[in-house]
């Protein structure tokens, strides 16, 4: 209701009860990587299909009932490629999305998969419109085009229990993140240009389920 213009980064992002939903999937990294710091992995501490913590299924944990249910449907189907579409940026993130260093807020943290997320990544990224479009022009603050439109997600900024991370490390699916638009809330009238900019993307990035 407030416009385009006048929405900030914030508007929209929680849910009634206060919950931010970008944030609230289970933290599997600290486990991992508490566990590989003390030698444990692979033998008694698994690297991948990595368990729930308790302590989350409880069910006066805070966990929004949206999260609940993507988790049991990402456990029903075991997805092997997956895409959150985010607005307000023009770039492409994968995983890790945590910084190992806890106390860092951005720190390069990439996974041993990294080559096919950067792959998966520069897919979506240069076939965008927008993305690689020569009168791109940055967003904000950040110059994402020396990056070819991609970034590791903890090198651009740290987030504890995303999606992405969550998705790969207890379902083994390679997910990433679209920031499909500078403008996070576009007009009705600007959606069809916005879908023509992603429209060859979506297309080539489902088709890499299809690559060995």
């Amino acid at each position: 209701r407030q416009g385009s213009e006048l929405a900030g980064w914030a508007m929209g992002r929680w849910t009634y009860e206060g919950i931010d939903l970008n944030h609230n999937f289970a933290d599997l990294n600290t486990a991992l990587w508490d566990a590989e710091d003390n030698d444990l992995v692979p033998h008694e501490f698994p690297n991948h299909y990595i368990p729930i913590p308790e302590y989350y299924t409880f069910a006066n944990a805070t966990v929004a009932p949206e999260t609940r249910a993507v988790i049991a449907w990402m456990q029903r189907y075991p997805f092997v490629l997956s895409a959150n579409l985010h607005g307000g940026e023009l770039v492409v993130t994968y995983p890790f999305d945590m910084s190992r260093t806890y106390w860092k807020a951005q720190e390069l943290t990439p996974t041993p998969d990294d080559g096919v997320f950067r792959w998966l990544a520069t897919v979506y990224a240069t076939a965008n419109l927008a993305m690689a479009s020569a009168e791109r022009r940055r967003c904000h603050y950040d110059d994402f085009t020396r990056y070819g439109n991609i970034i590791n997600g903890a090198h651009w900024h740290t987030v504890a229990g995303s999606m992405n991370d969550f998705s790969y490390l207890h379902t083994n699916c390679f997910e990433i993140t679209v920031e499909l638009s500078c403008d996070k809330f576009p007009h009705a009238s600007e959606l069809p240009a916005e879908w023509e900019n992603n429209r060859e993307s979506l297309l080539l990035f489902m088709e890499q389920v299809g690559h060995r």
